[in-house]
């Protein structure tokens, strides 16, 4: 499991929120339950662009038979390094694994 921090809404506030990215079950969305509870419990939401994306992302690794969390970490490196000349990363991995 990977830790990750995304910005998220909050009533016209965005702040970082930590998520975890595993092996969703391939009826779920990776993101589903924890967006679940940020909505209901903290009033907050997850962008709809980092949802989408990380759905493709999931649909690349059943497809290809691929890591999912790998695919995950590879593709915000490669984001982190095409955004790095503009000095804005929408999300980011804090380098931590987390153990389940």
């Amino acid at each position: 499991m990977h830790k990750f921090s995304v910005p998220c809404n909050f009533g016209g506030t965005t702040s970082p929120v930590t998520v975890y990215i595993g092996h969703p079950k391939e009826d779920h969305h990776p993101l589903q339950f924890q967006a679940d509870w940020l909505s209901k419990e903290r009033g907050g939401s997850i962008p709809a662009e980092i949802m989408e994306s990380l759905e493709q992302l999931r649909e690349l690794s059943i497809k290809n038979g691929v890591d999912f969390e790998e695919l995950c970490v590879y593709a915000l490196e490669a984001a982190a390094a095409l955004e790095q000349n503009k000095g804005d990363r929408a999300i980011s991995e804090t380098k931590e694994e987390v153990k389940e």
